[in-house]
């Protein structure tokens, strides 16, 4: 029977792009596609190509009803597994079902599934006690071959970052060697710039806000990096009067605009800015709303006879009014994630709608189009900086600096992000069935056994497996000793006596510790090119050098350790350790 809709061509994309992968491998898969772009069609029509059983998983049961809706459409039939819905079927080859009601009945799904789809997938973390992953590792008992798709328009969670290792462009994403994703592989992903240039979605109209802004920024965060209902209504309650100016403004902005979605930051801010509003004309939906009384409610505003609705939390997915062309964004989040979700509540299309007015209030700072996401900021100057890989070639960004000419001063990339491709037919390569990543290193932890690069938050060594030191026992064990020395080293200067370099630390109070290299004996030689060579210019062009005068013409581009050990000699000390690109809870020079 052929699909009652024609899929969009990026659609069709998404659908050939998951059969593509399931036919080469088992490993999970993510495709991204901003909201509005149909990720129910892409489910359905990936439904209706099944022969076996499926099982469609979402949060929220306005979602289930929705995912179902569309596969119903192409005259099929379904079963609905939702609480929210009143529902509890799974005969049928395909469950449309929420994650809270699967994960408290499953005895119920102990049948032998196929293909496990996530919608809203960048739920899912990977706490194997988490309810999606008790229900994928369930299935797994009973399919080994469980193959696991995801959809968003948001891949990435707080403190993890990206939900995914490989992308289909071929980079990885993260720099954490160790961290494991929910997912492995991103296999589709459309940016939201090409939605709305190509008339899919509608353009959003992002304005400063032109009154008084709340400032979160002094408040402390929880271990999920957001900021508690406590503080922030300690906070709100000292400036009522902001909130007050920011909805007379949002109402003087909506005399020109169709409906107007508040989103607040806490229960009592949202009641706040409720009252400042038009009365017959505003609903307030928070989490302990009645669920009646909430369908009531989003019915009438999407009926129009509501222009505002007030919410907490609560209608960031699974909500559509196509009409909204306001957001007005009153709460402070770290969430990349949740931001995209809010501002996506007002991109669907709709008649006569030729734009969607968004003002932050929150002082959020989210590049809608290029977020930021993933390593931290490391710094208030640091900006993406593009640094080829000196191996592979690579085009990686990082966090770094720049001169005034916008050269990279400084970066601070970890390992390539690069994936090696085979020389003839450019295919991917594979190591134990994934892609292989390039292996460069700009920072690095050595191992004192083999010698093998490490991630410089490495324990164990990923060639050898044996244990490294920690840089912080290496210290605090020097410091203990009293034929000891440790510097700080603020940087180094290198001289030449014939064919000895010597190479000078100096230390944030002036103290000095030195060493030589003797460029006639093949092994200094290699000593020094390990240490420095290899690390030349942030290790963005790493050198081998074979005469000291190749090092005095360049020596401004030598990177220098962090901290310098050394130990007491008869009239000399001599140097034990560098400790370069340190991660730990000493200071090092220049920091405060």
């Amino acid at each position: 029977m052929p699909p009652p809709f024609k899929l969009r061509p990026y659609q069709q994309e998404a659908v050939d792009a998951t059969l593509r992968h399931f036919r080469k491998t088992d490993q999970s898969a993510v495709i991204v596609l901003p909201t509005g772009a149909g990720k129910s069609l892409v489910i359905a029509e990936l439904a209706r190509l099944a022969r076996r059983k499926i099982l469609v998983l979402t949060h929220v049961k306005e979602l289930v009803e929705q995912n179902h809706a569309k596969y119903q459409s192409y005259g099929l039939t379904a079963s609905v597994f939702s609480a929210g819905l009143k529902r509890k079927e799974n005969q049928h080859q395909v469950t449309f079902a929420s994650v809270q009601s699967v994960s408290a009945n499953l005895d119920w799904f102990r049948d032998e599934y196929s293909l496990l789809i996530i919608d809203e997938c960048h739920r899912v973390s990977g706490d194997e006690n988490s309810q999606y992953q008790r229900i994928i590792e369930l299935l797994r008992q009973q399919n080994d071959s469980l193959k696991v798709l995801g959809l968003t328009a948001t891949p990435y969670r707080l403190a993890m970052g990206w939900i995914y290792r490989y992308h289909y462009r071929g980079f990885v994403r993260g720099s954490d060697d160790e961290q494991e994703k929910p997912f492995v592989h991103c296999i589709y992903e459309l940016p939201l710039s090409y939605m709305i240039n190509r008339g899919y979605l509608t353009k959003p109209e992002l304005v400063d806000a032109a009154v008084a802004q709340y400032d979160f920024s002094a408040l402390p965060r929880n271990q999920f990096g957001e900021y508690t209902e406590k503080d922030v209504n300690q906070l709100l309650s000292k400036h009522p009067r902001v909130t007050r100016a920011i909805i007379e403004q949002v109402v003087e902005l909506a005399v020109e605009r169709k409906a107007v979605m508040i989103f607040a930051a806490t229960v009592d801010h949202a009641k706040e800015i409720t009252g400042y509003l038009p009365e017959h004309h505003t609903a307030l939906i928070t989490g302990a709303t009645d669920q009646n009384e909430r369908d009531l409610l989003i019915q009438r505003f999407k009926q129009r006879e509501l222009r505002y609705l007030v919410n907490v939390s609560v209608l960031t997915t699974g909500f559509d009014a196509p009409h909204v062309d306001f957001i007005a964004i009153l709460r402070p989040t770290q969430s990349v994630s949740l931001y995209q979700q809010i501002v996506g509540r007002g991109l669907r299309l709709d008649e006569g709608k030729q734009d969607c007015l968004v003002i932050d209030y929150a002082g959020n700072n989210v590049n809608l189009h290029h977020p930021e996401v993933g390593e931290k900021k490391p710094n208030p100057d640091s900006e993406p900086v593009q640094v080829f890989c000196p191996v592979c070639g690579f085009a990686n960004i990082f966090w770094g600096t720049t001169d005034d000419e916008g050269q990279v001063v400084e970066h601070y990339g970890r390992r390539c992000q690069g994936i090696l491709e085979l020389a003839v037919g450019n295919e991917l390569t594979e190591r134990d069935g994934r892609p292989e990543q390039c292996d460069y290193r700009f920072r690095f932890k050595e191992c004192p056994h083999c010698n093998a690069e490490n991630d410089i938050a490495a324990r164990m060594c990923h060639q050898c497996n044996k244990a490294i030191i920690d840089p912080d026992d290496q210290l605090r064990d020097a410091l203990k000793l009293k034929d000891a020395m440790v510097i700080r080293c603020a940087g180094l200067t290198v001289g030449a006596n014939g064919r000895k370099l010597k190479v000078t630390y100096h230390s944030e109070d002036g103290e000095e510790l030195n060493e030589t290299f003797d460029f006639s004996k093949p092994a200094q030689r290699h000593v020094f090119n390990r240490l420095f060579g290899r690390r030349f210019a942030n290790s963005q062009t790493p050198q081998e050098f074979g005469r000291v005068e190749e090092v005095l013409e360049v020596q401004a581009l030598l990177s220098a350790p962090d901290f310098v050990i050394a130990r007491k000699q008869k009239h000399y000390w001599q140097v034990q350790e560098r400790i370069f690109d340190y991660q730990g809870s000493y200071r090092k020079a220049h920091e405060t």
